[in-house]
């Protein structure tokens, strides 16, 4: 009775010892493989690397124009003569005399700030191999500077604009000429500053469309 006890306890183990490799077997292969595999998935970037390039010269290009914008406006300035009733008087032009141009200064240069830094973020994280953008909260919070700078560019874009068709058309009913015609440079060089604002403004436009895409894309 005890050789068949051993027999049939030996037939148990023998049956169970397959069962148990199975097991471990599953364990450590396709779902511990799928888990790995899920978690990789998780940390996917929602964005591939030639996106966040993309994301990285966007902020190149709005540093330069807001740059640009600001250099060309604070070199504006020019002294001439016009002709008034018959009489000469001299005239001096200056961007600081106007306030829409000392606001186009301010938020360009606030503007080229903010690139730059979101430039130094982006290229850390891009030599480091980490997502351009690390977590929801982050993409949120340079989406809305972006539309901010945004709209404060249209805003000191269509506010310099209106100054300088001023001085180029004069004011009617009255013996005020055409000041762009004596002041051809300094109005050159204001024309210029407002068209680097309003294309800063449109890559601002373009990089808060590529958080929005990443938000679409990001899990909640």
């Amino acid at each position: 009775m005890m050789m068949n006890g051993q027999k049939k306890a030996a037939a148990e183990v023998a049956v169970q010892l397959p069962e148990s490799k199975m097991v471990a077997g599953s364990m450590s292969g396709p779902f511990v493989g799928a888990s790995g595999g899920g978690t990789a998935a998780g940390l996917r970037r929602p964005f591939g690397r030639k996106a966040e390039v993309m994301n990285v010269l966007l902020r190149v290009l709005c540093m330069v124009t807001s740059v640009a914008a600001v250099s060309f406006m604070v070199t504006s300035q020019q002294s001439s003569t016009v002709s008034i009733y018959g009489f000469t008087l001299p005239i001096q032009s200056k961007w600081s005399f106007s306030h829409s141009f000392e606001y186009l200064v301010g938020v360009s240069a606030a503007v080229a700030a903010h690139s730059l830094l979101q430039l130094l973020i982006s290229i850390s994280r891009l030599l480091r191999k980490s997502p351009g953008i690390p977590s929801r909260n982050h993409a949120w919070l340079v989406f809305a500077a972006d539309q901010v700078f945004a709209y404060a560019m249209i805003s000191a874009g269509a506010a310099a604009s209106g100054v300088t068709n001023l001085n180029r058309t004069g004011i009617r009913h009255t013996a005020l000429p055409n000041f762009c015609k004596p002041l051809r440079s300094f109005c050159d060089h204001v024309a210029v500053s407002i068209f680097f604002t309003f294309f800063s403004c449109f890559l601002l436009a373009a990089s808060a469309v590529q958080e929005v895409v990443w938000l679409s894309r990001s899990k909640c």
